[in-house]
């Protein structure tokens, strides 16, 4: 399935592609919700300097400003959201054994590959939404 009009490429399917963009989009959103809340949290922060770290250094931040006020929960749903953010983005290309392009990538540590499946994006979604709610529900503190 390549589209011409934009790249010569081979794609994945549509809904593969609507679900990799709808990650990163949530992603994207909750990202910018976490560092709304650090700095709600302790104005002593610099959004400038927020923006500009990587995500997975974040948590250190979050840590110490969010963690001390609502415990653990949120740090260790966005430190699992960031590990999987980082197997999306950090995927490769590959024909799967359906014939389909999909990404693929390898758990860290063990080096075990694994398909980023439709599935794999749809909880990464999921544990998304689940966080926009804890912050939510943390930034009426």
């Amino acid at each position: 399935m390549c589209d011409k009009s934009f790249t010569w490429i081979s794609l994945p399917t549509e809904n593969y592609m609507l679900l990799l963009g709808k990650s990163l989009s949530v992603f994207s959103s909750n990202n910018g919700f976490i560092i709304e809340n650090i700095l709600h949290t302790d104005n002593s922060y610099s959004w400038d300097e927020l923006t500009d770290k990587e995500s997975g250094r974040l948590i250190a931040d979050v840590d110490k400003t969010i963690t001390k006020k609502a415990g653990p929960n949120i740090a260790k749903k966005f430190g699992k959201i960031v590990e999987m953010r980082n197997r999306i983005i950090h995927g490769f290309r590959i024909t799967s054994t359906d014939g389909e392009q999909i990404l693929a990538t390898k758990e860290r540590g063990t080096g075990r590959q694994f398909y980023i499946t439709e599935e794999y994006m749809r909880q990464f979604i999921i544990l998304n939404c689940e966080l926009s709610d804890m912050l939510h529900k943390y930034r009426g503190y």
